[in-house]
């Protein structure tokens, strides 16, 4: 997935639907009709604005410059009842995950997590009727017809919430790139300073007998991020969709193993108390460095009654049994 500026999580566009069609007043003629009854088409509907899945998107960046996005006017009701012909729809494919808000309420309008799966962002408007829908027993030739339903304009905002098997949470700097390195084919930049990761990774993570889950590296949460500090709410936002969370802290911390998890586990519920549904594990990162007596004495701080691991990405301590936690707690 295209690195740093080519990941666009959040664009808002403007969406105008298309007018409906005016209805006809027409009045049947032909040569052997010189005062034939109504028989005036309908309007056609103007063209909606409409989202599809598509598993072939990462990112909004391909509507990141489309500000405008308008639909077609339908076409005007025709003679001998001929329906005008309806707006061209405007298509647009946005990557699964992807959420449509109201830009004015704030509410969520629906989101999209299948390929191929389609809804109406902005309908078009109803085709005007025809006259002859007004034709009656006291008013034999109308000569009026219904106008069309205008379209809609309206500010849409859309967010992509990464869809992924398994989200990584730390804070900047506990490893979370490094593993994803070593255990898919994604490359994130990695680096030994916090912030590194600005944009979601993405990494596909091979398992036995040809099974394959979905980890991504969200970026480091600092405390805080609950309320919106540093780039707290957009990377927060991306760990939502996650089935699994992977909670790392590195051995080295400056707190205990504990500390660090509480303060983590504070700020997703601060965020959003529903994210303390979803399976945890704990995995102690950059543990090459301890031994035996001192693992042991760490393994009795850790956080009660939660799967946890003391892993190593650069000596690839303990990554495949990491791999069967991240798969059993998936499938559970």
């Amino acid at each position: 997935m295209a690195q740093g500026s080519n990941f666009v999580d959040y664009v808002k566009v403007c969406c105008r639907s298309g007018h409906g069609g005016a209805g006809s007043a027409h009045l049947h003629r032909d040569k052997f009709t010189a005062k034939g009854g109504p028989d005036g088409g309908d309007g056609g509907r103007g063209g909606h604005i409409i989202l599809k899945g598509s598993s072939q998107h990462w990112t909004l960046l391909h509507l990141k410059y489309r500000k405008h996005i308008i639909a077609e006017n339908g076409g005007p009701g025709l003679s001998a009842l001929r329906t005008g012909a309806n707006g061209k729809d405007e298509i647009l494919e946005v990557p699964l995950g992807t959420v449509a808000k109201d830009a004015e309420t704030g509410e969520i309008l629906f989101d999209i997590t299948e390929d191929g799966e389609t809804k109406i962002l902005t309908p078009g408007g109803k085709g005007g009727l025809g006259n002859w829908h007004f034709k009656s027993a006291t008013q034999q030739t109308p000569r009026f017809a219904q106008s069309g339903m205008p379209g809609k304009e309206q500010w849409i905002i859309l967010e992509l919430k990464v869809l992924a098997d398994v989200g990584l949470v730390g804070f900047p700097n506990a490893g979370k790139s490094t593993l994803l390195s070593v255990v898919s084919a994604a490359k994130p930049e990695i680096a030994d300073y916090p912030f590194t990761t600005l944009v979601p990774n993405l990494g596909i993570v091979g398992y036995r007998d040809n099974r394959s889950f979905v980890m991504a590296d969200i970026p480091g949460i600092i405390e805080g991020a609950s309320k919106g500090k540093g780039l707290g709410h957009r990377f927060l936002r991306h760990i939502e969709r996650n089935a699994v969370l992977l909670f790392m802290v590195p051995a080295d911390t400056d707190r205990s193993i504990a500390e660090e998890y509480e303060i983590l586990l504070n700020e997703l519920t601060a965020y959003n108390p529903e994210l303390m549904d979803k399976p945890r594990l704990l995995a102690v990162t950059k543990s090459d460095m301890l031994d035996d007596e001192l693992e042991a004495e760490m393994t009795e701080t850790l956080p009660k009654g939660m799967p946890a691991i003391f892993i190593s990405s650069v000596s690839g301590k303990n990554i495949q049994q990491l791999k069967d936690m991240i798969w059993k707690a998936i499938n559970d």
